[in-house]
């Protein structure tokens, strides 16, 4: 069953590492009041509370609500800064992972805009829209992290949420809409993956260049060369075309959106398994997540009645045998559109999703980009009348809140999803090395 969400007023997040006066004055009127209402609420119970437990009880609040406690008072301030805290909400709850969607207008720089939307929240955050000094050529984002190419060669990334935008030493290739990853290699260091991508010579896209794989090393600000994507993804080869799962920190997967061709990187050998084809009987086009230990197939379906669906499917990693799971109710699928025009209006449809979220938007501006989302979760866990299930797998869909406005036109969107760690919020991780 569909549920509809009340919109949003306007928000925004800023990290704790300035003073609390100036944190106090970058929160909106909202935070604001309630910043002044808890302050003037010190002499309640709540001073008499140990700090484990003032710490217990804001390890269970969404971000948003610890950046407000921490500007009450010194002492809840130096008890969300501490990296101890970081580490602790972490470890005692798993926040899910946040939606991203980034607007840009090719005429009009200061016309871009990026939003983060907080499924456990339920809201939206206005974000700073791009690196202020770098004039951006694309944009993507996973694993925590921003990344921008700039030019040519050029590649940044930034925590999200928190600066500093660090530049790397060049790429080996120039590329424009790569897709990128995030993975820990041998001994827990942090690793870059950036796959595929087009080529531009002389203003026009080389797609005979098979642009290899370039890892990145944050530690020693240096890219390694692997081998590069199969000839079947070669026309085609950006995230306009492809979608990619990064599955259990080992196996990144490349998936054709329209030729449903597969293949997955090993990010320890370094080497690209056999191209299979992954198609359920239908399928118009599809994009590829990853939800724990598995990989989703979600797409667009023809129905033997009817107009199309949308549906998830469950795949097994080694067999590419995969399962139905659940289908979009029609009446959300019909709330992305406004058209009747039924052999074009799919064609904007996108999907992004990653540990049991999956969010399906409209990426044209009619509806200032509505979006939907699906929560997966173990159906033997619980059973509701409003879900559908297959292998023990359950769907339960709802409305995403409308971004807060004024939204502008963009001529591209990009969206991703991806985890937040608190400390790239609250301060005492963001500025060691990645």
């Amino acid at each position: 069953m569909a549920e509809a969400d009340a919109t949003p007023p306007t928000q925004s997040l800023e990290p704790l590492s300035a003073s609390a006066a100036a944190a106090t004055e970058a929160l909106d009127p909202v935070m604001e009041g309630e910043i002044k209402t808890a302050a003037g609420a010190r002499a309640t119970p709540w001073s008499r509370l140990s700090c484990d437990l003032v710490e217990l009880i804001f390890s269970n609040l969404p971000l948003r609500s610890v950046v407000v406690a921490g500007a009450v008072c010194r002492q809840w301030r130096a008890l969300v800064s501490d990296p101890a805290f970081a580490a602790g909400a972490a470890a005692y709850r798993r926040r899910r992972p946040w939606f991203f969607l980034y607007g840009q207008n090719n005429v009009v720089l200061s016309k871009n805009q990026a939003f983060g939307f907080d499924p456990d929240d339920g809201e939206w955050i206005a974000l700073p829209s791009s690196p202020s000094a770098l004039h951006v050529d694309c944009f993507a984002g996973a694993g925590g992290f921003f990344f921008a190419t700039t030019s040519s060669t050029r590649f940044c990334y930034a925590p999200l949420l928190r600066g500093p935008w660090r530049e790397t030493s060049p790429l080996f290739f120039s590329r424009c809409n790569p897709l990128v990853g995030v993975f820990f290699a041998a001994g827990g260091h942090r690793r870059f993956v950036v796959v595929g991508g087009a080529r531009f010579i002389g203003g026009l896209v080389d797609i005979e260049d098979p642009l290899a794989v370039e890892i990145y090393d944050p530690a020693t600000d240096s890219w390694e060369l692997c081998p590069p994507l199969p000839p079947e993804f070669r026309i085609g080869n950006s995230s306009q075309w492809l979608s990619a799962a990064l599955l259990g920190g080992r196996f990144f997967f490349v998936f054709g959106i329209y030729s449903c061709s597969i293949a997955a990187f090993d990010l320890s050998r370094h080497a690209w398994t056999g191209v299979r084809v992954l198609r359920p009987p239908g399928v118009l086009f599809s994009f590829l997540l990853a939800c724990g230990d598995r990989l989703i197939l979600a797409g667009l379906c023809n129905t033997p009645v009817g107009p199309p669906c949308f549906a998830l499917w469950a795949v097994d990693h080694c067999s590419m045998d995969f399962a139905e799971i659940g289908v979009m109710p029609r009446d959300l699928l019909s709330c992305l559109f406004d058209t009747d025009d039924d052999d074009n209006k799919f064609a904007s449809l996108k999907c992004v999703g990653l540990d049991g979220l999956v969010y399906v938007f409209n990426e044209d501006h009619h509806k200032a980009y509505p979006a939907c989302v699906c929560e997966i979760s173990d159906g033997s866990a619980a059973k509701r009348a409003d879900s559908t299930s297959g292998q023990n797998l359950s769907c339960s869909w709802r409305k995403v809140p409308p971004l807060p406005g004024p939204v502008d036109r963009f001529h591209k969107v990009i969206a991703f999803s991806s985890p937040v760690p608190a400390d790239s919020v609250l301060g005492g991780g963001v500025d060691r090395e990645p």
